[in-house]
């Protein structure tokens, strides 16, 4: 059974303060529709801009991952995205009154919680994996990170990380399947060394950073002088460091509370290859800059292996999605301008029909008799007969409308097909359908072998009441 796409069962809201603006900030996660992806949105600026949750649009690292479109951005992204990621969102619209997340308690936590409550729904398009099919390196010597990921079945991560500090040792954590990130690694919260602070205050930074969304590392004593000073800074009450250095009355969830919040930070990060990711990562030293660089040649990646067009699966022996006269309760066109005899499978946002290509066709009683060869137009008006099954599928009543062609482009012949040829028209969405438009990539293989491939573009319009 394929693994299908999924988005939130129903709307939530959640408010919280920015960890950098300090603002109150509220933030709800949407349905979206198939092969959306994740879409964050600000509410609070003219026009409501939408940015894309992928790696080519981050721009700042600094302190977290911002994401951004001309003058659009939203900071402090990957908690959330590794909530979605975790919780098999596919599809979803984030909506966001500021420039910034909600820091939460610093963790994943209460994200996963909200998606939890409500759930996720089954959708009707095929999940998009990146498939990793050998060792891939990023390396940032100057920084002593590495970032490995290997080819496997599924998604796992391990982590190690190492800053020098006397607290913080050195630490590993791993996750062997992302069936184990709402338990082990969302609850882990963010981190920062005690003589970071007063700096990044003056940066105009973490003016929304208390000690319920932090845990602050001591690496030296410091006076209690010293201590309230910095309370002061950031307006809250005067506290006393603990034995082990940590400045806060908090308890760690884990020992490796940094390391697994480092991999909570990886998980938000890779999500923005914009593809479940089916491979083993190993990192060293990780941060939001290496992720996310990695994260861009793996979505480049990810982009080149789409546009190589594997054949669909077919087999004889199953019972068809549709036979012909199924097809013709829904297309208008008879034979022997009907060029599609199956509709082996359909989802919604990609379709594949068959053609058997006899020599006692119509066509070859004038086009090459004597070498038989199927005419390329009707190879593209044969593709564009199984793509309007699809787009016609969309509608409740698909036999009181047709579809009408509004582009043909780049549209490639690769071999003759012949008679005795079956050809498999394989028809994906490149787009949501809006307004009625359809934007079509279309592929034709016989065998293993790619023999057309093209772009469609076509309205949908009602012709019966």
């Amino acid at each position: 059974m394929a693994d299908k796409q999924r988005t939130i069962a129903q709307a939530v809201t959640l408010t919280g303060k920015g960890l950098h603006t300090g603002a109150e900030v509220e933030v709800s996660i949407l349905p979206a529709e198939v092969n959306t992806g994740i879409i964050f949105q600000r509410t609070d600026m003219d026009g409501q801009p939408k940015i894309e949750a992928v790696a080519d649009n981050v721009i700042d690292t600094s302190r977290g991952t911002t994401i951004a479109v001309k003058n659009a951005k939203v900071s402090t992204i990957e908690h959330m995205m590794a909530a979605l990621y975790s919780m098999g969102i596919d599809n979803a619209l984030v909506q966001v009154n500021g420039p910034e997340m909600p820091i939460m308690d610093g963790s994943s936590k209460y994200f996963v919680e909200a998606i939890a409550k409500v759930g996720t729904v089954e959708q009707g398009a095929e999940r998009n994996y990146l498939c990793i099919k050998e060792k891939m390196v990023y390396t940032d010597e100057k920084n002593n990170i590495e970032i490995i990921i290997y080819p496997d079945d599924k998604l796992s991560i391990d982590v190690m990380v190492d800053y020098n500090s006397r607290v913080l040792g050195h630490q590993y954590a791993k996750m062997n399947s992302i069936d184990e990130f709402p338990e082990q690694i969302s609850p882990c919260r963010t981190f920062v060394f005690f003589h970071e602070l007063e700096v990044l205050l003056k940066h105009n930074l973490i003016k929304g950073g208390d000690l319920e969304n932090a845990i602050v590392v001591m690496e030296h004593k410091v006076p209690q002088e010293e201590l309230d000073r910095i309370a002061d800074l950031f307006n809250k009450p005067h506290i006393a460091v603990k034995p082990e250095g940590i400045l806060n009355n908090l308890d760690l969830h884990f020992d490796n509370e940094p390391a697994r919040h480092k991999l909570l930070d990886m998980v938000g990060d890779f999500a923005l290859v914009g593809a479940r990711i089916k491979g083993k990562i190993i990192a060293m030293r990780p941060g939001h800059k290496a992720n996310t660089e990695f994260a861009k040649i793996l979505r480049k990646h990810y982009k080149q292996e789409r546009l190589k067009p594997v054949a669909p699966d077919y087999d004889p022996n199953k019972t068809p999605l549709m036979d012909v006269n199924q097809i013709m309760k829904i297309l208008p066109h008879r034979p022997p301008f009907l060029l599609i005899d199956k509709i082996l499978y359909m989802d919604g946002t990609t379709v594949v029909g068959m053609k058997n290509v006899t020599m006692n066709e119509a066509f070859f009683v004038g086009h090459f008799p004597d070498e038989p060869v199927m005419p390329g137009v009707l190879q593209v008006e044969a593709m564009a007969q199984t793509g309007g099954i699809l787009v016609l599928n969309t509608v409740p009543d698909p036999e009181n409308y047709l579809t009408y062609f509004l582009k043909i482009d780049q549209v490639r012949f690769k071999r003759k097909v012949v008679p005795g040829d079956t050809i498999l028209f394989k028809c994906f969405l490149n787009e949501p359908i809006r307004r009625g438009i359809a934007n079509m990539t279309g592929q034709a293989f016989v065998g293993d072998q790619l023999v057309m491939e093209g772009i469609l573009m076509a309205q949908i319009t009602k012709v019966k009441e």
